[in-house]
């Protein structure tokens, strides 16, 4: 029903500007004429695509705001901040961005936010087309000539993702990713935990730690989210402590999030660099974070933290205290490549999350200017104006919106109590 709404909100007539159209623009006034959304089904995830039109005859821009489980909230959300930008120039990304924070009232958590994420990476992408110039050179130009990533087991299928906690499992899907190119890799190995772990759970991570860094070699980056799993420091440290010989890049989320004491105290007392931030939707709850030396790898999600501007004041706070950018990003193409062009231009940036193969059609719903070699991503040519995205409608309306599964439901321990997910 969803997807059948939204059909008649993406048109096939408007195409790209040309160079001196674009160029012409530069000097002439501009406004926002529309707000739309595409919804499309990918499994575990539903695709939130959002477009931004204006009223120039093939001027419009993309961006993603994709939130797992919250889809009709987030489209319900866009719809409700749409009337906020009708007849402003969507060149005023900044002042566009205050507005839809400031003159709805409420103060918005991670659905508004979300929302307004969409819509702010939307008006980049037309920025660039009307600048003629790819969104990486509007955002400071590059600081590395390509980006590295890091995909998951099943190469982002959800079922290899969040259902390999077998070790002879982890690490034959292990082998298959590094045979497909990556240089780095993820698991989500960390049993459901309470307040305490039970022996056999560290003497199984501890296994399982020693024979996938024995399978992949000393040259593979190792990354292990816990998830937020553990209620306490304790059992954290002693899922870090049997992890630790494997060496792994960081551990992400090792408690549950937005709680920057606790995060502290487990940085405190591991030898393994502490990731977080997924959850996290603005810079003052980053702050939170750096405040108190709390990560040394910080995970803002484009799609989740406002967008673009938002994403680079977290990046340059976290580089003023010493701490990296590996940002969060399991969501769709649009996300990846706002996430491409972030990453080409920010300095403390160390390793991109991408998740290109949870549904086998997952380039062909868009265009795209990602191309991997070696691990790595190139940066987007110059001859690609914005994000260099466009949607496949014929791709997307074959896969239309339905009820993601409820997998955090499966999150209990024998005796019936809930646990995260």
């Amino acid at each position: 029903m969803m997807n059948q709404q939204k059909q008649e909100n993406v048109v096939n007539e408007t195409q790209p500007l040309a160079k001196d159209a674009a160029r012409d623009l530069a000097m002439t006034g501009l406004k926002v004429t529309a707000v739309r959304t595409w919804v499309v089904n990918a499994g575990l995830r539903n695709w939130i695509f959002v477009r931004v039109e204006t009223d120039r005859p093939g001027l419009y821009g993309w961006g993603e705001a994709t939130l797992e489980w919250k889809t009709r909230a987030v489209v319900g959300a866009i719809d409700d901040l749409s009337p906020l930008l009708i007849g402003k120039d969507p060149r005023d990304i900044e002042r566009l961005v205050q507005i839809l924070h400031k003159h709805g009232f409420w103060k918005l958590g991670v659905i508004g936010t979300t929302a307004i994420s969409g819509i702010e990476i939307a008006l980049w992408d037309i920025l660039g087309k009307c600048a003629n110039m790819p969104v990486w050179r509007l955002l400071g130009g590059k600081v590395r000539d390509r980006v590295k990533v890091y995909t998951h087991l099943g190469m982002g299928n959800a079922d290899a993702v969040y259902g390999s906690f077998e070790v002879e499992t982890v690490v034959e899907r292990a082998l298959d990713v590094v045979q497909r190119g990556y240089r780095a890799l993820k698991i989500v190995p960390i049993p459901y935990t309470h307040y305490t772990t039970e022996a056999w759970q560290i003497d199984q991570m501890r296994n399982l730690m020693e024979q996938l860094r024995a399978a992949v070699g000393p040259d593979i980056d190792i990354m292990v989210d816990f998830h937020g799993r553990p209620a306490s420091v304790a059992a954290a440290l002693q899922y870090i402590d049997a992890l630790a010989p494997g060496r792994p890049l960081f551990v992400e989320e090792p408690v549950p999030p937005g709680n920057a004491r606790l995060t502290k105290m487990v940085a405190e007392r591991s030898s393994v660099p502490i990731a977080s931030g997924e959850r996290l939707v603005s810079r003052i709850e980053f702050d939170a974070l750096f405040d108190v030396g709390a990560v040394s790898v910080a995970q803002p999600d484009l799609v989740h933290c406002g967008g673009f501007l938002e994403a680079k004041k977290i990046a340059a706070r976290a580089e003023t205290v010493g701490v990296s950018i590996a940002p969060h990003n399991p969501l769709g193409p649009i996300a990846g490549v706002a996430a491409l062009h972030f990453d080409v231009a920010t300095p403390n940036f160390i390793i991109q999350e991408e998740m290109s193969g949870a549904v086998p059609w997952f380039s062909e719903v868009v265009s795209s200017p990602i191309v991997m070699a070696d691990g790595h991503w190139d940066v987007p040519s110059e001859a690609l104006p914005g994000l260099g995205v466009d949607l496949n409608e014929a791709v997307a309306n074959a896969h239309p919106f339905v009820q993601e599964p409820l997998l955090a439901t499966e999150a209990m321990m024998r005796d019936g109590t809930p646990v995260d997910w």
